[in-house]
């Protein structure tokens, strides 16, 4: 690697018990980008959590990538997901993270994004 190649990004975001994430990472002048995205959604059934569930959206620039509802199991349970998204270069990158849960309770949404090298 020259000295003049600048390190890999790496922007993230937590909303805690919140159920949106925005990430919004701006454009970069003169080169194309690849990105690795990583959203995960935490949550724990509430009382007997018989017909508990959670969901998690993935929006990339505005448009839906990535969609789940599964079951919450006892205890604590998450949904994960990772994409890649390549961003031309000028471009910024908008991100976010949809969560809804029936009988859970959200204790933590993350958005993550690591340039590759």
């Amino acid at each position: 690697m020259s000295r003049n190649a600048a390190a890999p990004e790496h922007w993230a975001v937590d909303a805690g018990e919140h159920d949106v994430a925005r990430l919004d990472i701006p454009p970069h002048a003169v080169r194309e980008r690849d990105f690795e995205i990583f959203c995960s959604l935490t949550v724990k059934p509430q009382g007997g959590g018989g017909d508990a569930w959670h969901e998690l959206r993935v929006l990339v620039d505005g448009s839906l990538a990535w969609s789940r509802r599964v079951p919450t199991q006892p205890g604590r349970d998450s949904l994960d997901v990772r994409l890649r998204h390549r961003v031309p270069a000028g471009r910024a990158l908008r991100l976010s993270a949809v969560a809804q849960t029936q009988r859970a309770t959200r204790l933590g949404l993350v958005i993550t994004a690591d340039e590759e090298p």
